[in-house]
């Protein structure tokens, strides 16, 4: 079971079959907001959607391919973060992750990217962390760029978003680069 304690309001857990319903009415609560961005929202529909979706990280979890951790602020769940892929290969772990609007502006996807650049790098001796937002998603992309990830390019119409394409901007942190 991995947990992580950022602070004393700020938690880090993996994602449990019992998360379902809070994910769930998170992303509920949330969708108009979220959709902007986030292109499975509107395949989220029912709390079994949340728990197939919860199912599905804890596959990746036991198989060493990712791991999908529900953020906590103040013991409610608030969003999620990721190692998308974790590239055992080539040392690279892809970051991703979500926090509710009404969670927004409290530094807590600066803290839980960090903490999670510092597990890749210091724990798990990876070499490269990558991050990708797309293009006009400035909150997404603010968060590498506070961390001091270097912004090394952008891909053209790299994800469907319902009804149109969006470019990603690819930042990378190295563990030469990374301070802490």
């Amino acid at each position: 079971m991995f947990f992580r304690e950022i602070d004393e309001d700020l938690t880090l857990q993996l994602m449990e079959l019992e998360d379902a319903e809070e994910l769930f009415n998170l992303t509920d609560s949330g969708r108009t907001y979220l959709r902007e961005w986030l292109p499975w929202v509107d395949s989220t529909t029912t709390v079994d959607d949340s728990r197939g979706f919860i199912e599905h990280t804890m596959r990746g979890f036991k198989e060493k391919k990712s791991m999908t951790l529900a953020i906590r602020f103040k013991g409610k769940l608030v969003g999620t973060a990721s190692f998308n892929n974790l590239d055992w290969s080539n040392k690279v772990a892809y970051i991703g992750y979500w926090l509710g609007q009404d969670y927004q502006g409290n530094g807590i996807m600066t803290r839980v990217v960090r903490e999670l650049t510092d597990y890749a790098i210091t724990d798990l001796n990876f070499n490269r962390i990558d991050i990708r937002a797309a293009y006009e998603n400035t909150k997404s992309r603010s968060i590498p760029e506070r961390l001091g990830f270097v912004k090394e390019g952008q891909i053209r119409q790299a994800e469907w978003l319902y009804d149109h394409y969006v470019d990603h901007v690819v930042y990378g942190m190295l563990a030469s680069e990374w301070g802490n």
